[in-house]
């Protein structure tokens, strides 16, 4: 795995910690979860801004954004409790089918 994979790896995991702060901080009324999108998010654009050193754009942001998505998504259906659909179940697989089209484009 080369060093462009390994950085949007980790902005992906950290774009994920972001968002999901986003929702433990119930609007900006909790102190911590409501740093940590900040610190979280800055971290997942440094390690994206890197990536796109040694990656195609389009590459990175598909992935970074269908497999962002498509965390939080199951994210919600286990942690949170939100519903599992089938119309939702089905959108995730075509987000991950994307995904590895746009890898086998290259």
């Amino acid at each position: 795995m080369s060093n462009g994979w390994i950085y949007l790896l980790a902005a992906i995991l950290f774009e994920v910690a972001g968002t999901t702060c986003m929702k433990l901080s119930q609007g900006f009324t909790k102190l911590v979860p409501s740093v940590l999108i900040f610190v979280f998010y800055g971290l997942c654009l440094g390690f994206l801004t890197l990536c796109l050193k040694r990656m195609e754009v389009s590459i990175a942001y598909a992935v970074w954004a269908g497999l962002g998505t498509t965390l939080i998504a199951i994210i919600g259906i286990i942690w949170f409790r939100e519903a599992a659909t089938l119309i939702k179940l089905i959108s995730i697989s075509l987000i991950i089918v994307g995904v590895i089209g746009l890898n086998a484009s290259r």
